[in-house]
């Protein structure tokens, strides 16, 4: 997701002078330059406070079963003292968190914090060498992971630190009978739940019953402690942790708070439908933002349930929705889409990948609703930019978030000349301390001064908004004119029989690399000449692509990005 604010760019005084511009246009939208990042000390401090504030009402929902406020932090400090109490487990010790979007997870996460523990974030649908690598790589001594996935962990745990199995069903925070009768039919019915076995598990059930009624002894935390590592591939190689500290997370909720007001939301009476898993950053961290003002988060446990989603954006209430833009194509073309009643939606967010010009524009067309994009990455915590309530410029990303300084670099670190694209870089208090043990890599992406270079190409617009190009491994060289997929996959989404698309460079003997363009129809009518002919009146030659292939389905990441990486290896 993306926050919003002045951007400081100190290339030239001509910059600064944009900069200046731009701090005049953010006050048109009632929107403070600078906040107080460290209004509180850590998480917690934060956590409590929405707690004292906001009490009975509804904090989250899942399959039909609600938790307040106060519900929330008695489950959380009952899985607290189990921690403490039952474990060897000691603060700054990692525990994995592997669950999709169920009450669970924050229970898990507030409770692993009260105990200064650092929460791992860990995919569900990891393969086993991928669950190996990150659990050797954080030295995860404990995991709190759902049954349903529960076999790649057995699988590996005997070449991982893990210490402490802790197994937990689907609706396990559910009442009786009806957390016995979903969590039979998802058993015992629809067989999703494997036969596993491990020394050292224990259920969370066991656990809170074990936690309850004890106390336990609040850590020593500050802003410097670390909170979460967050895996990334980042821009190159392995995947990396990037170290998220308790500050890094309160200021990112805090400036983007503060860009929130924009959008007219009511405090404590706004309903977030959050399909993106949590273990992301984009949706973790929309989720606080929401939760911190005592909104209601209702949690959709697989995104690529469309019609279960259908149903729950139906039944719910939903004023606010958090997608990205293949969910959206898929949200649209869906029969059931039209059966939503959108009256009480007012704030659509998008980030996680480009947001195409079609898809804002079908999705505004079929709801009444602006999609507000923004733009961030892991290592800022994650925002940097965000369009803002009443200043949405379809195509950009809006402006940088409040205490955020950003810069547009050239190849030789020079400036980029106003109006040309340059690397996007950026420095404030929600860029991460680095990669866990990773030095050597902090030091590619994080220069001596503190600017984080972000590997994505930007231009900014005479308004001072920012407009992402597109990642710099992925431009295509033509006979040495570049060629952004970004652009070229927003032409050809427009074609109505297209439903979504992504453009890779292929190697090329005449002009270096040549662009092929991968397309998912909608209809098998439409030809590759077709395609090339639309592209020919709508961009440059050397950007047509020169190789059309069709196909079912294009590879995405479990939260719907779309994998270019996977096409140019296959």
């Amino acid at each position: 997701m993306n926050g919003a604010f002045p951007a400081i760019l100190k290339a030239t005084s001509k910059n600064n002078q944009n900069n200046m511009d731009m701090k005049t246009s953010l006050q048109n939208f009632g929107i403070a330059d600078e906040v107080d990042v460290q209004a509180y000390d850590h998480l917690l401090a934060m956590f409590f406070a929405s707690v004292d504030r906001y009490g009975d009402k509804t904090a989250y929902t899942c399959l039909g079963h609600s938790i307040s406020y106060i519900e929330l932090k008695q489950l959380a400090e009952q899985f607290a003292c189990y921690l403490q109490h039952h474990t060897s487990l000691q603060p700054g010790d990692r525990i994995a968190i592997q669950l999709p979007n169920i009450l669970q997870y924050p229970v898990v996460l507030y409770g692993a914090w009260m105990v200064g523990l650092v929460v791992v974030n860990t995919n569900p649908l990891y393969t086993p060498p991928e669950l190996k690598h990150q659990l050797n790589d954080a030295g995860a001594k404990a995991i709190v992971v759902l049954a349903n996935v529960a076999k790649a962990l057995e699988q590996v745990i005997s070449d991982t630190p893990i210490e402490q199995v802790i197994v937990t069903e689907l609706a396990d925070l559910h009442p009786m009978p009806k957390r016995f009768l979903i969590n039979a039919v998802v058993k015992y019915v629809k067989r999703m739940v494997p036969r596993t076995r491990f020394a050292n598990k224990v259920k969370l059930l066991e656990v809170l019953r074990q936690g309850e009624g004890q106390t336990c002894q609040a850590p020593e935390l500050d802003s410097k402690s670390l909170a979460v590592l967050q895996y990334t591939g980042g821009t190159t190689g392995v995947a990396k942790g990037a170290m998220l500290s308790h500050g890094n997370l309160v200021a990112n909720t805090l400036q983007c708070m503060e860009i929130f007001k924009t959008y007219g939301l009511q405090e404590g009476k706004e309903v977030l439908v959050m399909p993106l898993p949590l273990y992301h950053i984009y949706s973790f961290l929309v989720s606080m933002i929401l939760f911190n003002k005592g909104n209601q988060i209702v949690l959709v446990p697989d995104p690529r349930n469309i019609p279960e989603l259908i149903d729950v954006a139906k039944n719910t209430g939903m004023t606010v929705f958090c997608g990205i833009n293949t969910l959206f194509v898929a949200m649209c073309h869906h029969k059931n889409f039209s059966q939503i009643d959108f009256e009480k939606l007012h704030l659509t967010l998008s980030g996680g990948m480009a947001l195409t010009q079609d898809v804002a524009t079908q999705w505004h067309e079929l709801t009444g609703t602006e999609i507000y994009q923004g733009y961030g990455l892991t290592e800022t915590s994650p925002v940097v930019a965000v369009n803002p309530g009443g200043g949405n410029q379809m195509g950009t990303i809006g402006l940088p978030v409040p205490n955020t300084q950003i810069r547009l670099m050239g190849h030789e670190g020079e400036a980029a000349a106003e109006g040309e694209p340059g690397e996007l870089c950026v420095k404030g208090p929600q860029v991460m301390q680095g990669y866990w043990n990773m030095p050597d890599e902090t030091a590619k992406v994080i220069n001596g001064d503190g600017w984080l270079h972000t590997g994505d190409v930007a231009v900014q617009t005479e308004t001072g908004y920012l407009r992402i190009v597109d990642r710099i491994k992925d431009m295509i060289v033509v006979s040495g004119f570049k060629v952004y997929p970004n652009e070229v996959e927003d032409v050809v989404s427009s074609h109505p029989l297209v439903v979504e698309c992504a453009v890779i460079g292929v190697p090329d003997e005449h002009s270096g690399e040549a662009v092929k363009l991968f397309v998912v129809p909608e209809s098998k009518a439409i030809t590759e000449r077709e395609l090339i002919d639309f592209c020919k009146k709508r961009l440059t030659g050397y950007k047509v692509p020169k190789a059309v292939e069709f196909r079912d389905n294009l590879p995405k990441s479990n939260v719907g990005k779309i994998l270019r990486k996977e096409l140019r290896e296959s």
